[in-house]
């Protein structure tokens, strides 16, 4: 007994820490290299020896070859490598962006259509940016400053070559300790007596600039001509790299992106024993993906230095062996593969939803193939599902993407109408929610792989999110979780189901807002769902005041979730732990006011809002006109399943609050009902068909009449 307990108390920390259960023991913490966080906040490390970032805007692992950069494929091939994603506040990051990140180490832009960094003026042996409390004061990036200001409380000397790098390690008045525009004008000695060397190589991305701004086109150079931009550039990181002491710790980053299109970006880490490895961060949970801010809290890990608690990042680490350039160059041409499909998926997936609703409406007012009208019901609902479980198989094309999915999708939809369940109306219901929820646990539960270069779930070039639930899957999820649970607890009324519902619900609660699903959105959409489902199907009134006060305990458990992960390390936190502290610090409003803003801008989708209002309008319809509309199959799937009722409706609420509440508006509320309502229709045609299967023939009613 006691070691049951003790295995569940593990499982469960494995649950709230965020650690897979199928992903390998909890990573062993290191000694030598963390240290208890001191009263500011920051974490503190042992000094070491002295670190250069390479700053090449633009610059993507397509890009380097032995022939045209010899400098930088051999820093490379000596380093860690891996995917660097340099999303900062818009869809692509100019370089002036890029270079601002990296000073105040969180996500940063200068508030308007950028290009290069300004030009600082010099001042003896530093320089001073022009104008540049304007960041801090006007554009309200007030963490701007934040690496240089730490250097120069630590009492670290810094060089800067070029204006990017001036950005980067400015202090919050604009000021540079030491600049020089060339790694021409920098010798050994020089840099021996700095331990923070930053260089802007901006030989690639200055042809694309026109007027100071990125181009509006994704490539806007001939080959020719950005073969020529990156010899400059090779040409200038290898004049650095020829003086720089030798033992210097050098970052290579591609800090920003060319055009109009977002890519993954080169990172690398040369330091004794990274050579051949790969390179990721605890901010991506990836092991070969890191952000923009890691590179703060490296260079200031590396050099001894405080990490204020306000930078996001945290320090890259050099993984497992078997790093290799084309590795990660299939990992941004996989992530263009999807990223190239996405608006055609998702309109297609709007159109086949109008027409669905369509054609049935006609087909079910003459009571005309239902079978058909049935089955076509259960392939749409289990589209979704198939955009994660296509990740099971290697792809890296178009069509062996679409067909990876077009085979999953025959396969769910076979399972869901062939098995012996298809007699039962609520059968297909079954198998495609089931398939659905159980999808999304599973890849919680190992590390969320399904969902990276997924169309419903997410991609590191867009670098909205990384690892855990996404706003998407969470509607799937929820939606599939309570369909399943309806079903269980149509079988097994009473106390049963509603164990059932409450259990499964909070268990599936837990995954989204631990440190695996890490969704905060959701918990609070979550929650009402669940409460509501099950209070219906107690035959319990609902009302907006119990409604309301289920949206709070969804926000409180919510928050508990968030505050035990901000106890933990800065540098194992989430943006749970995160928004606790921009709470403390007062940025939380800021932040709550660009998801508010996210959130509207999604009611005017043009992929989304058809299929909002379309099913909504067919419920609606559906249930105020049901002979009309749908020839009683909603209100026959009603009578035949209370318990369905009750988990629509919990789904309803479920998506909407979510809908409110995240930055993915509409994408939310439109996916629940892109499971929900077809599954729907699905149950009461099998009721309906049931029906018209068991009433007796015209020879039976002939027999009794002459009895």
């Amino acid at each position: 007994m006691r070691r049951a307990v003790v295995v569940l108390a593990v499982l469960l920390g494995q649950l709230l820490t965020g650690q897979g259960l199928f992903t390998g023991a909890a990573r062993a913490e290191d000694g030598a290299d963390r240290m208890a966080r001191a009263e500011d906040g920051a974490v503190r490390v042992a000094q070491t020896g002295r670190v250069a970032l390479i700053g090449v805007s633009g610059l993507h692992w397509n890009d380097l070859t032995q022939a045209d950069t010899p400098n930088l494929w051999d820093l490379a091939s000596s380093s860690a490598i891996g995917s660097l994603s340099v999303r900062t506040v818009g869809n692509v990051t100019c370089p002036y962006d890029g270079w601002l990140t990296v000073s105040a180490g969180t996500r940063s832009a200068v508030g308007y259509g950028c290009g290069a960094p300004p030009m600082p003026e010099q001042q003896g042996a530093g320089a001073v940016i022009p104008d540049y409390r304007y960041l801090i004061d006007v554009a309200g990036q007030r963490n701007a400053g934040t690496l240089g200001e730490s250097l120069k409380a630590a009492g670290q000397c810094s060089i800067a070559i070029g204006p990017g790098a001036a950005l980067g390690l400015a202090d919050r008045q604009g000021a540079v300790q030491q600049y020089h525009a060339s790694p021409l004008q920098v010798t050994t000695a020089d840099l021996e007596k700095c331990r923070m060397i930053a260089m802007d190589v901006d030989d690639l991305i200055r042809p694309y600039l026109t007027g100071d701004r990125l181009p509006k086109e994704p490539e806007f150079l001939t080959p020719a001509q950005r073969r020529q931009a990156l010899r400059l550039a090779d040409a200038k990181a290898g004049a650095l790299l020829a003086v720089l002491p030798a033992d210097t710790t050098v970052l290579l980053a591609g800090l920003s992106d060319h055009g109009s299109v977002p890519h993954l970006r080169v990172a690398a880490l040369r330091e004794p024993g990274a050579e051949g490895r790969l390179l990721g961060a605890a901010s991506t949970r990836r092991e070969d993906i890191s952000i923009l801010p890691d590179l703060t809290s490296t260079a200031l890990t590396k050099l001894g230095v405080a990490v204020p608690s306000t930078v996001v990042g945290v320090p890259m680490q050099a993984g497992e062996h078997g790093a290799t350039f084309e590795r990660l160059q299939r990992a941004d041409a996989t992530a263009q593969t999807m990223r190239s499909a996405k608006g055609q998926y998702f309109t297609a997936l709007a159109v086949l939803q109008v027409l669905f609703y369509v054609l049935a409406f006609l087909l079910l007012r003459r009571r005309k193939q239902l079978p058909w009208v049935r089955a076509a019901a259960t392939a749409l609902a289990a589209l979704p599902v198939t955009s994660f479980l296509v990740n099971l198989l290697p792809w890296s094309t178009h069509l062996e993407l679409f067909g990876g999915m077009l085979a999953w999708w025959a396969a769910i939809t076979a399972l869901a109408l062939a098995g012996p369940w298809r007699r039962r109306p609520l059968g297909p219901l079954a198998v495609v929610a089931g398939v659905t929820a159980l999808t999304l646990a599973g890849d919680l539960l190992t590390g969320t792989t399904l969902q990276l270069n997924s169309f419903m779930g997410f991609s590191a070039e867009q670098g909205a999110r990384y690892f855990g639930l996404g706003n998407i899957p969470f509607a799937l999820f929820a939606t599939g979780t309570l369909l399943t649970t309806t079903a269980i607890a149509h079988r097994w009324p009473g106390k049963i189901g509603l164990a059932a519902i409450v259990g499964l619900g909070a268990a599936a609660m837990v995954l989204g807002g631990s440190g695996l699903g890490s969704d905060f959105g959701g918990v609070i959409a979550f929650v009402p769902g669940i409460a509501v489902t099950a209070l219906i199907l107690a035959g319990r009134r609902v009302s907006l005041m119990k409604l309301a006060l289920f949206c709070v305990a969804g926000g409180v458990i919510v928050m508990t979730f968030a505050w035990i992960n901000y106890l933990k390390p800065a540098n194992e936190q989430t943006h749970l732990g995160r928004f606790v502290g921009q709470v403390l610090t007062g940025e939380a409003l800021d932040v709550i006011w660009r998801k508010l803003m996210a959130m509207l801008g999604t009611l005017l989708n043009p992929n989304l809002m058809p299929i909002v209002i379309v099913a909504v309008a067919f419920l609606v319809y559906a249930m105020l006109r049901p002979e009309q509309a749908s020839a009683g199959v909603v209100p026959a799937a009603f009578e035949h399943s209370p318990a369905l009722r009750a988990g629509l409706i919990g789904t309803l609420v479920s998506g909407v609050v979510g809908m409110l509440v995240n930055d993915s508006g509409a994408a939310v509320l439109s996916m629940a009902l892109a499971l929900a309502v077809p599954l729907l229709l699905a149950t009461g045609i099998g009721v309906i068909m049931r029906r018209e299967q068991s009433a007796p023939g015209v020879g039976e009613k002939l027999a009794r009449v002459a009895k």
